[in-house]
Protein backbone atom coordinates (compact mmCIF):
# COMPACT_ATOMS: atom_id res chain seq x y z
CA UNK A 1 0.00 0.00 0.00
CA UNK A 2 2.98 2.13 0.44
CA UNK A 3 3.76 3.03 -2.76
CA UNK A 4 -0.30 3.40 -3.69
CA UNK A 5 -0.86 6.15 -0.50
CA UNK A 6 2.59 7.26 0.48
CA UNK A 7 4.41 7.99 -3.09
CA UNK A 8 7.72 9.49 -3.30
CA UNK A 9 6.25 12.92 -4.21
CA UNK A 10 5.85 14.11 -7.76
CA UNK A 11 6.11 17.44 -9.16
CA UNK A 12 2.27 16.91 -9.75
CA UNK A 13 1.42 16.14 -5.70
CA UNK A 14 3.77 19.45 -4.71
CA UNK A 15 1.87 21.90 -7.15
CA UNK A 16 -1.82 19.96 -6.05
CA UNK A 17 -0.67 20.77 -2.30
CA UNK A 18 0.46 24.65 -3.26
CA UNK A 19 -3.27 24.72 -4.65
CA UNK A 20 -5.41 23.26 -1.65
CA UNK A 21 -2.81 25.82 0.06
CA UNK A 22 -3.82 28.99 -1.84
CA UNK A 23 -7.80 27.77 -2.19
CA UNK A 24 -8.38 26.36 1.33
CA UNK A 25 -6.15 28.62 3.97
CA UNK A 26 -4.83 31.80 1.69
CA UNK A 27 -1.79 31.18 1.71
CA UNK A 28 0.22 30.86 -1.60
CA UNK A 29 3.31 29.01 -2.94
CA UNK A 30 3.17 26.33 -0.07
CA UNK A 31 4.01 22.75 -0.49
CA UNK A 32 3.08 21.41 2.76
CA UNK A 33 2.98 22.01 6.49
CA UNK A 34 6.21 20.41 8.40
CA UNK A 35 6.71 19.69 12.22
CA UNK A 36 7.62 16.76 14.74
CA UNK A 37 5.70 14.48 16.47
CA UNK A 38 7.37 12.81 19.30
CA UNK A 39 6.04 8.88 19.57
CA UNK A 40 6.49 7.32 23.21
CA UNK A 41 8.67 4.65 23.67
CA UNK A 42 10.26 1.93 26.22
CA UNK A 43 13.84 3.34 26.72
CA UNK A 44 15.82 1.42 24.51
CA UNK A 45 18.86 -0.98 25.54
CA UNK A 46 22.05 1.12 26.00
CA UNK A 47 20.57 4.11 23.92
CA UNK A 48 21.46 6.47 26.94
CA UNK A 49 20.11 9.74 26.48
CA UNK A 50 19.77 10.50 22.37
CA UNK A 51 16.00 9.31 22.59
CA UNK A 52 15.41 11.28 26.12
CA UNK A 53 13.27 14.46 24.80
CA UNK A 54 12.24 17.53 26.57
CA UNK A 55 8.76 16.29 27.55
CA UNK A 56 10.61 14.10 30.17
CA UNK A 57 9.85 10.91 28.76
CA UNK A 58 11.24 8.56 25.62
CA UNK A 59 10.30 8.96 22.13
CA UNK A 60 11.48 8.73 18.46
CA UNK A 61 10.48 11.10 16.67
CA UNK A 62 8.22 11.46 13.30
CA UNK A 63 9.29 14.14 10.91
CA UNK A 64 6.00 14.76 8.17
CA UNK A 65 4.97 17.06 5.51
CA UNK A 66 1.09 17.26 5.16
CA UNK A 67 -0.44 18.33 2.73
CA UNK A 68 -3.83 20.80 3.16
CA UNK A 69 -6.23 17.82 3.56
CA UNK A 70 -4.34 16.28 6.19
CA UNK A 71 -2.14 13.37 3.96
CA UNK A 72 1.12 12.84 5.07
CA UNK A 73 3.32 13.97 1.97
CA UNK A 74 6.43 12.58 2.80
CA UNK A 75 7.68 11.29 6.05
CA UNK A 76 11.29 10.68 7.87
CA UNK A 77 10.91 8.70 11.41
CA UNK A 78 13.74 7.35 13.76
CA UNK A 79 15.25 10.87 14.71
CA UNK A 80 16.44 11.24 18.20
CA UNK A 81 14.24 13.27 20.20
CA UNK A 82 17.28 14.92 22.48
CA UNK A 83 17.58 17.29 19.53
CA UNK A 84 15.22 19.79 18.46
CA UNK A 85 12.92 19.90 15.56
CA UNK A 86 15.12 22.08 13.68
CA UNK A 87 17.88 19.82 14.22
CA UNK A 88 16.17 16.98 13.31
CA UNK A 89 15.28 18.22 9.99
CA UNK A 90 18.61 18.86 9.40
CA UNK A 91 20.28 15.23 9.84
CA UNK A 92 16.94 14.06 7.96
CA UNK A 93 16.95 12.48 4.28
CA UNK A 94 13.83 14.68 3.48
CA UNK A 95 16.62 17.99 4.12
CA UNK A 96 19.10 16.43 1.97
CA UNK A 97 17.27 16.13 -0.68
CA UNK A 98 15.16 19.53 -0.42
CA UNK A 99 18.83 21.37 -0.27
CA UNK A 100 19.75 18.88 -3.09
CA UNK A 101 16.82 19.76 -5.11
CA UNK A 102 16.06 16.39 -6.09
CA UNK A 103 12.93 16.01 -4.42
CA UNK A 104 10.68 17.12 -7.08
CA UNK A 105 9.53 20.82 -5.62
CA UNK A 106 8.23 22.75 -8.97
CA UNK A 107 9.89 25.82 -9.65
CA UNK A 108 8.76 29.18 -8.36
CA UNK A 109 5.62 31.29 -9.50
CA UNK A 110 4.81 35.00 -9.34
CA UNK A 111 2.55 35.25 -5.82
CA UNK A 112 -0.72 36.41 -6.32
CA UNK A 113 -0.68 40.03 -8.40
CA UNK A 114 3.06 39.94 -8.70
CA UNK A 115 5.11 39.53 -11.39
CA UNK A 116 8.60 37.79 -9.97
CA UNK A 117 8.55 34.65 -9.47
CA UNK A 118 8.74 33.24 -5.54
CA UNK A 119 9.73 29.95 -4.15
CA UNK A 120 7.78 26.66 -3.50
CA UNK A 121 8.13 26.48 0.30
CA UNK A 122 7.20 24.42 3.25
CA UNK A 123 5.81 26.09 6.46
CA UNK A 124 6.59 25.56 9.98
CA UNK A 125 6.77 26.99 13.31
CA UNK A 126 10.04 28.73 15.16
CA UNK A 127 11.72 25.30 16.53
CA UNK A 128 12.81 25.41 12.31
CA UNK A 129 15.63 27.94 10.60
CA UNK A 130 14.62 29.86 7.91
CA UNK A 131 15.72 28.59 4.93
CA UNK A 132 14.57 29.85 0.98
CA UNK A 133 12.20 26.67 0.91
CA UNK A 134 11.03 26.95 4.41
CA UNK A 135 9.06 29.86 5.55
CA UNK A 136 7.97 30.44 9.63
CA UNK A 137 6.40 33.14 12.04
CA UNK A 138 7.91 36.43 12.34
CA UNK A 139 9.06 37.10 16.15
CA UNK A 140 6.27 38.47 18.45
CA UNK A 141 8.47 41.38 19.20
CA UNK A 142 8.47 42.48 15.72
CA UNK A 143 5.02 41.59 14.33
CA UNK A 144 2.68 43.03 17.32
CA UNK A 145 3.37 46.40 15.82
CA UNK A 146 3.06 45.58 12.14
CA UNK A 147 -0.56 44.94 10.45
CA UNK A 148 1.13 43.27 7.43
CA UNK A 149 3.78 41.12 9.74
CA UNK A 150 0.76 39.94 12.24
CA UNK A 151 -1.29 39.14 9.48
CA UNK A 152 1.24 36.97 7.58
CA UNK A 153 1.75 34.87 11.34
CA UNK A 154 -1.72 34.62 11.23
CA UNK A 155 -2.06 33.07 7.87
CA UNK A 156 1.30 30.66 7.99
CA UNK A 157 -0.09 29.75 11.90
CA UNK A 158 -3.42 28.91 10.18
CA UNK A 159 -2.12 27.09 7.11
CA UNK A 160 0.64 25.14 9.26
CA UNK A 161 -1.74 23.50 11.81
CA UNK A 162 -2.74 20.89 9.34
CA UNK A 163 0.18 19.18 10.51
CA UNK A 164 -1.13 19.21 14.06
CA UNK A 165 -4.05 18.38 12.94
CA UNK A 166 -2.99 15.25 10.94
CA UNK A 167 -1.08 13.97 13.94
CA UNK A 168 -3.79 14.65 16.27
CA UNK A 169 -5.94 12.25 14.03
CA UNK A 170 -3.39 9.84 13.94
CA UNK A 171 -3.20 9.21 17.46
CA UNK A 172 -6.49 9.10 17.61
CA UNK A 173 -7.17 6.76 15.23
CA UNK A 174 -4.64 3.97 16.36
CA UNK A 175 -4.47 3.10 19.81
CA UNK A 176 -0.49 2.24 19.37
CA UNK A 177 0.03 5.58 19.91
CA UNK A 178 -1.57 5.71 23.12
CA UNK A 179 0.89 4.61 25.37
CA UNK A 180 4.90 3.49 25.51
CA UNK A 181 5.57 1.45 22.50
CA UNK A 182 7.93 -1.55 23.81
CA UNK A 183 9.24 -2.55 20.88
CA UNK A 184 12.55 -3.10 18.78
CA UNK A 185 13.40 0.17 17.30
CA UNK A 186 13.45 -0.81 14.01
CA UNK A 187 10.14 -2.62 14.75
CA UNK A 188 8.99 0.55 15.73
CA UNK A 189 9.55 2.61 13.15
CA UNK A 190 7.77 0.05 10.64
CA UNK A 191 5.07 0.29 13.04
CA UNK A 192 4.39 4.07 12.58
CA UNK A 193 5.54 4.32 8.88
CA UNK A 194 2.46 1.69 8.00
CA UNK A 195 -0.03 3.83 10.55
CA UNK A 196 0.70 6.86 8.25
CA UNK A 197 0.28 4.62 5.43
CA UNK A 198 -3.09 3.90 6.62
CA UNK A 199 -3.83 6.93 7.64
CA UNK A 200 -3.72 8.08 4.24
CA UNK A 201 -5.63 5.65 3.12
CA UNK A 202 -8.72 6.70 5.24
CA UNK A 203 -8.26 9.88 4.05
CA UNK A 204 -8.07 8.95 0.64
CA UNK A 205 -11.37 7.30 1.20
CA UNK A 206 -12.99 9.78 3.34
CA UNK A 207 -13.57 7.30 6.47
CA UNK A 208 -12.46 9.59 8.58
CA UNK A 209 -13.86 13.27 7.35
CA UNK A 210 -15.65 12.98 10.96
CA UNK A 211 -12.81 13.31 12.90
CA UNK A 212 -11.52 16.44 10.44
CA UNK A 213 -14.76 18.11 11.31
CA UNK A 214 -14.36 17.73 15.40
CA UNK A 215 -10.54 19.09 14.90
CA UNK A 216 -12.25 22.10 12.87
CA UNK A 217 -14.46 22.67 15.37
CA UNK A 218 -12.33 22.81 18.20
CA UNK A 219 -10.45 25.55 16.59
Amino acid sequence: MGPMFLPEPTTAIWKESSSGFYEKWQFPNCIGSIDGKHVTIKCPDNSGSRNFCYLKKFSLVLMAIVDPDYKFICVDVGGYSRNSDGGILEESAMCKRLEAGTLNVPKGVPLPEQIENTPMVLIGDEAFTLKTYLMKPFPRRQSRNNTRLDTYNYRLCRARRVVENAFDILSKKWRVYKGPIELKEDTTIKIILATCILHNYLRVKNCDIRDVELMMISQ
